[in-house]
């Protein structure tokens, strides 16, 4: 009984040294959670501190190296942080015009009729709105955001009147920078001050606009002149821009496919660089004065080499007012028949000879003055921004011009071809920015509310069409629409007191008849040939227009004559053929 007694005994004390060695389950499973807890609390609280180390360590470090940098460094760094906030605020702007037209719209003017006064007025201020945060927008962001408002303005046939007169204050009053980036800019480029270089230099500017703004100074000879400075961050900040620009428009393409205008970014981006060198526009100008000096009536201003670098260009100082200022204009005693007459005369003879266009003739680059004979002489500002057209394709645009006022639809087809382009009647409409009547031989410089219905509708309704022309033209013609439909815009400003359409007619004939001649060879050094060459080709443009209308003219008489007997019965085609 001892025995049994002494076994169990120690079978008990075995057991309870087993359950020391190894505890209970549960009590284990106990101790695992509560070391898991702990260690997930520690994790907690190291990415706590991580977050806060690096919300307070990154700051610091940013702020020491910007502390330590030299100030093109710090400008670098201070275009990356604002260059986030333009991406946004051009993405907020899009967003709030869309918001609101879909809300007033479908909300606010559901139901209306589209011809109601109330609906009218709401679209109206619809457009203001609008126009009020584009401009706004553009303004803040500055750079090529200003350049792309000015573009618009000139679509005054297809945008709002809204739009227009608010966006116009971009063509020539826009940024306006402290004076101690003129100082930075100056010393950075001459490693002189302003004062060291001119004997008089106004900080207030006179004119500011997209890339640059313009002082008033003298040389010291005494001789006035316009310093353009350029924007001390505009060229650090360029390609930055012009990303952000190609992401918006990326966005746009995915919620709406067929608005795909990435490729336009694109092929002009290196022309827009181009844009931002002041030494390339100063040998734009002076090749420019060269090419129109025949133009008695055209001032291109002089340059100051010596003050001038790649952001600072120094010219003559001109007089004049604004070339769509039809007040100011008046006030000079200058016809406005006369003015936007050597306006088209011009700028055509770039277009279809010299092939060295200005794109970017905007009414703040184009000044009206009285000339020594006392009448419109022009100043032509701003040579930043040119575009060249090779001799094949002005060649084939003297020709298409001339079919277009003649109504010849096989040249309009055969020389739209020869610039690239298959659907060639609109092609001639977008090149003309107007309908056309192939039976009527007279265009209106100012369109009709039908006509301006008629445009407006096309640009929605053959939208893929319109791209596929301008993808399949020359890339050097999108700056020569441009620069058509600038000049279209300013004659409309001024009443359009010539004929646009024949003028440029006439210009183009005459362009390709000294083509022509040129292409004689020798020959062509003889200014008695080429004034034969260009009368002749001039005479016979005249002699087929005339013609042409007589024609028009002698059948309406006779169909009418006609009618009026009994003779022969007029649909209503013919009718409107005949009104």
């Amino acid at each position: 009984m001892k025995r049994e007694t002494s076994r169990l005994v120690r079978l008990c004390m075995h057991h309870k040294t087993l359950l020391q060695r190894h505890p209970h389950p549960g009590s284990w499973l106990q101790s695992s959670r509560s070391f898991s807890s702990l260690r997930e609390g520690k994790r907690r609280g190291l990415v706590w501190k991580t977050l806060v180390g690096l919300s307070v360590g990154v700051p610091v470090a940013v702020g020491v190296q910007y502390t330590m940098s030299d100030p093109r460094e710090r400008r670098k760094m201070r275009i990356v942080i604002e260059g986030f906030g333009r991406f946004f605020r051009s993405l907020s702007v899009g967003l709030v015009i869309s918001l609101d037209y879909w809300w007033t719209t479908n909300v606010a003017l559901r139901g209306l009729d589209e011809n109601s006064p109330l609906y009218l007025a709401g679209m109206s201020a619809c457009h203001q709105r609008a126009a009020e945060c584009m401009m706004d927008g553009a303004i803040r962001n500055g750079g090529i955001y200003i350049k792309l408002g000015q573009g618009l303005c000139s679509f005054n046939h297809l945008l709002p009147p809204e739009y227009i007169r608010t966006l116009k204050v971009l063509e020539d009053k826009a940024l306006n920078r402290r004076y101690r980036e003129v100082d930075a800019l100056f010393q950075e480029d001459f490693n002189k001050s302003p004062q060291q270089l001119y004997k008089e230099f106004d900080y207030e500017p006179i004119a500011a606009a997209s890339l640059a703004q313009v002082h008033k100074a003298k040389l010291f000879d005494g001789t006035p002149v316009a310093v353009k400075v350029q924007y001390i961050d505009l060229r650090d900040r360029f390609d930055g821009d012009i990303r952000t620009m190609e992401i918006l428009l990326d966005i746009i393409k995915f919620m709406h496919p067929s608005f795909g205008f990435r490729w336009v970014l694109k092929d002009l981006k290196g022309t827009l660089a181009q844009e931002l060198d002041f030494e390339n526009e100063a040998r734009n100008s002076e090749r420019c004065a060269e090419e129109l000096k025949h133009f008695t009536f055209v001032v291109v201003p002089k340059v100051f080499w010596e003050q001038t670098s790649k952001r600072v260009l120094t010219a003559e100082f001109c007089n004049g007012c604004k070339i769509n200022n039809v007040e100011e204009i008046r006030r000079q005693g200058l016809s406005l028949k006369d003015t936007a007459d050597k306006l088209i005369r011009a700028f055509a003879e770039q277009i279809f000879y010299t092939g060295f266009i200005h794109a970017d003739p905007h009414p703040g680059n184009v000044l009206v003055r009285r000339g020594p004979d006392n009448k419109a002489e022009l100043v032509l500002l701003d040579h930043g921004l040119y575009e060249y057209l090779s001799q094949r394709d002005r060649a084939a645009l003297c020709k298409l011009w001339r079919s277009i006022v003649l109504r010849d639809e096989a040249a309009m087809e055969k020389y739209s071809n020869a610039l690239g382009v298959k659907e060639y009647f609109l092609f001639c409409e977008m090149l003309l920015q107007r309908p056309i009547n192939m039976q009527e031989l007279g265009l209106s410089n100012i369109l009709s509310r039908e006509e301006t219905t008629y445009m407006r509708e096309m640009a929605v309704n053959r939208f893929n069409s319109i791209m596929q022309v301008l993808k399949s033209m020359p890339r050097p013609m999108l700056l020569v629409f441009r620069n058509i439909n600038t000049v279209r815009s300013i004659n409309i400003s001024l009443g359009a007191p010539v004929d646009r359409y024949f003028v440029m007619a006439k210009s183009a004939v005459r362009c390709w008849g000294k083509i022509q001649a040129e292409r004689t060879g020798i020959l062509h050094r003889f200014w008695l040939v080429r004034w034969f060459r260009t009368s002749w080709e001039s005479l016979k443009f005249e002699v087929a227009l005339r013609s042409e209308m007589a024609i028009m003219s002698l059948t309406r008489s006779l169909l009418s004559l006609l009618s009026y007997f009994g003779l022969v019965s007029l649909d209503a085609e013919v009718y409107e053929y005949l009104r």
